[in-house]
């Protein structure tokens, strides 16, 4: 069992972290949630959630003041971090190390232990001292991920968009799913069309 850290930043789509943590607890992952204030008040802005139903879908729940929780340090192992949706001041912080909460020294921790972090930066349009800051994280070796679709497979719904990013997510984590139909050249999809 993989154990991941999860946070949820209060970027416009909070779904995505949500999905997250339904999809990581189906596969029986332990997750670690942390949660921004504004992310909590977004939950209630943008779904039909409640903080506390979003929160019972993680393993472990930590407050983003709590700078002595285990993840604060490297000697608690993890698998990874995921933050879905990241704010620009998250990632900011995240670029320059500025640890000012739990959040931001649980990806600090990440980065310096070499694990995975996916950034799913949500924001549009993007100007250049955006651009710098994910440059600057992926030089450090996070991985910039915005929630950007495909459309080859045809989705049909907004979960179908939403399932496609959190399948990106879980490939760079190494876990199997089938949140997506992946691509397998145009011959084999012109032969699914007839």
């Amino acid at each position: 069992m993989k154990r991941i850290i999860v946070g949820i930043t209060g970027a416009s789509g909070v779904i995505y972290g949500i999905r997250l943590l339904e999809v990581l607890r189906d596969l029986k992952m332990e997750t670690h949630l942390v949660l921004t204030e504004a992310a909590k008040e977004n939950i209630g802005i943008e779904t039909t959630f409640s903080v506390e139903k979003v929160e019972k879908l993680a393993y472990n729940v930590h407050d983003i003041k709590e700078l002595a929780a285990p993840l604060s340090s490297g000697s608690f192992k993890t698998d990874g971090m995921v933050i879905a949706p990241c704010t620009i001041k998250t990632l900011s912080g995240v670029a320059h190390s500025y640890t000012e909460n739990l959040l931001i020294r649980a990806a600090d921790v990440t980065l310096k232990e070499r694990r995975k972090l996916i950034l799913m930066v949500r924001e549009t349009p993007l100007h250049k001292g955006h651009l710098e800051l994910m440059y600057k994280v992926a030089d450090l070796g996070g991985i910039i991920l915005p929630p950007i679709p495909a459309f080859y497979y045809s989705p049909r719904m907004i979960e179908d968009l939403i399932d496609h990013t959190i399948g990106k997510i879980l490939d760079f984590m190494e876990i199997d799913h089938s949140l997506y139909k992946r691509w397998e050249g145009v011959a084999k999809r012109k032969k699914e069309d007839f």
